[in-house]
């Protein structure tokens, strides 16, 4: 992905005057640019080219951080399964060359382990280099080389499709699914629960004025872990009346989760669960049940319910959508097999 930062004014709504600059208009000439609002990650970056990355994710450090910690490392399979996918020839965008930035490169490729991550060298650099103490250049690649391996984990492992923009609520599953959720740094962790940053402290504060803040990686990692347990029962009493009563089945810890997940329609963070509407679901003034939702964001979700049939023209139909988001939901564990019953609004 290639991306510009530069200062824009706003002549009048509807009209923005953009001056690239040199740097910036090959990308104006080679074809579609998207212009977008700065995420909250990037406003405190300098204006000027951005490296080009597959996953956007790896230009906020909280998340590169986190996914070369040696923590999550050790989850996704550790350093040889990272020095495999490293030396790959199916991975083409992490390239195959030298990783060292020096100009004398000699044939042939090995792997140099640098903590619980890795780098790859030609023979010459690594003969250079391997008994060096302090390699910071190289340490910044290897951490590079983790977010990029982890993000590809995670998006493998969600058999999400090639050229999928990893979110971090996506991470944040993952995380979740191998029980390393809590190892998030409280900015990340903050970030992913909607709660606000803390404040940065300015100059020397008395210790009275120091007021604790609880960590809340271990709030997120409870979260992320809650799933829906699932049990069967063949023999309710309804099941043995003529016209039993329709219970509808409720379920609020699903319907939160739904809401976090992208927007089937455009990846965007969802706003919505939406209930599925017609195909003879529900009743006169009842929703459907919580089964029965999708993930959606406010304008799509606002969309479907101006045109139902121009959405689903669109988009595909809501019982379609629906059967896609199921089998994400039971293949990645949402729903899973317990001992409580399906409809326990407390679990």
């Amino acid at each position: 992905m290639r991306a510009i930062l530069m200062p824009f004014r706003v002549e009048q709504l509807g009209t923005v005057l953009l001056k690239p600059g040199s740097e910036a208009m090959p990308l104006f000439q080679s074809g579609r640019v998207l212009i977008s609002t700065l995420p909250e990650f990037m406003q405190s970056m300098p204006s000027g080219r951005l490296v080009d990355v597959a996953q956007p994710l790896l230009d906020d450090p909280d998340v590169v951080m986190f996914l070369s910690s040696d923590a999550v490392i050790s989850a996704a399979g550790g350093r040889y399964a990272l020095a495999s996918w490293l030396t790959s020839p199916h991975q083409r965008h992490i390239g195959t060359g030298c990783q060292n930035n020096g100009l004398d490169h000699s044939h042939g490729q090995t792997i140099l382990n640098i903590g619980k991550s890795a780098v790859r060298l030609c023979y010459q650099c690594d003969n250079r280099l391997r008994e060096q103490e302090s390699l910071p250049a190289l340490e910044e690649t290897a951490r590079r080389n983790a977010a990029e391996w982890l993000l590809y984990r995670v998006q493998t492992g969600f058999q999400m499709p090639e050229g999928h923009h990893v979110t971090l609520p996506e991470v944040t599953l993952w995380a979740s699914m191998k029980n390393i959720a809590d190892k998030m740094p409280d900015s990340l962790a903050r970030r992913v629960l909607k709660l606000p940053a803390l404040p940065t402290p300015h100059g020397t504060m008395k210790e009275s004025d120091i007021r604790h803040e609880p960590a809340v990686a271990t709030e997120l990692a409870e979260k992320a872990a809650q799933v829906v347990e699932l049990a069967i029962d063949p023999e309710t009493p309804e099941s043995f009346m003529k016209r039993p009563k329709r219970r509808r089945w409720t379920n609020e810890k699903y319907t939160r989760w739904v809401k976090q997940q992208p927007c089937l329609c455009c990846g965007r963070q969802a706003d919505d669960p939406h209930h599925l509407i017609g195909y003879g679901l529900g009743g006169m003034a009842t929703k459907t049940h919580d089964l029965f939702v999708i993930p959606l964001c406010r304008a799509h979700h606002d969309e479907l319910h101006a045109d139902v049939g121009a959405f689903e023209e669109k988009y595909g139909t809501q019982p379609e959508l629906l059967l896609r988001f199921l089998d994400r939901v039971l293949a990645i564990g949402v729903i899973a097999t317990g001992k409580k019953i399906l409809g326990d609004k407390n679990g």
